[in-house]
């Protein structure tokens, strides 16, 4: 039977992934272009179903990592390497999304015209072709999964259904507010969660050099 912390660390895990997915699902790309143009044409359902593409090639990406680089994964030394480089990469985005936020609209994503086709391969597409996703994945999403496994299966699953969860929650609300003809986010709103999430990175930045540390020392 589950104990009160192991119950509180995997909610921990699934909180801070959440918000850490979030960071990047906010910034406009591929995917939230492809949401504003589907969602046009199919109403609210464009954003989950773009999103479960996304989240299937996430799955796997997660799936090979444990079948075969989770014991390599372990070592202190690769543990330390993405951790610094993860952190290094969350305070250079961290920065970049703080001192980006007030120049950053939604308005202008309105305007992309319907891509058409099958919009769950259409997130496999759109997250395949974009570099941020690649990099992330490379050294943030490597560097909080190795983290999280240490707590197990269940760490696991509670860092990728808060990280999922991040996408589904924000791309609904992005295509649940173009099949209405307005947006539910003012860029004032929009703005000030760039900005909240931009600190949050440089919070988890720092956390991860720290982590770097005591793996490389």
């Amino acid at each position: 039977m589950p104990t009160l912390t192991s119950i509180l660390v995997l909610a921990g895990i699934a909180g801070t992934s959440f918000t850490l997915a979030l960071s990047g699902a906010l910034m406009p790309g591929p995917l939230l272009t492809m949401t504003v143009a589907e969602a046009a044409r199919r109403g609210t359902r464009a954003g989950p179903l773009v999103i479960t593409g996304h989240a299937l090639l996430e799955l796997l990406l997660v799936i090979a990592v444990i079948k075969g680089l989770g014991p390599y994964l372990k070592q202190p030394p690769v543990i330390g390497t993405i951790s610094l480089v993860g952190g290094l990469l969350l305070l250079l985005m961290g920065l970049e999304m703080v001192r980006k936020a007030s120049g950053l609209s939604l308005q202008h994503q309105t305007q992309a015209p319907a891509a058409g086709g099958n919009p769950v391969l259409m997130g496999i597409i759109g997250s395949l072709s974009n570099p941020y996703w690649i990099i992330w994945w490379v050294t943030i999403g490597l560097g909080y999964l190795s983290t999280a496994g240490r707590f197990g299966p269940a760490g696991i699953v509670a860092f990728f259904l808060g990280h999922i969860a991040a996408d589904y929650g924000w791309y609904g609300l992005v295509s649940y507010g173009v099949s209405r003809g307005r947006s539910l986010a003012s860029d004032r709103g929009y703005q000030f969660l760039i900005r909240a999430c931009g600190l949050f990175l440089l919070v988890f930045g720092a956390w991860f050099l720290s982590t770097a540390w005591n793996y490389l020392a």
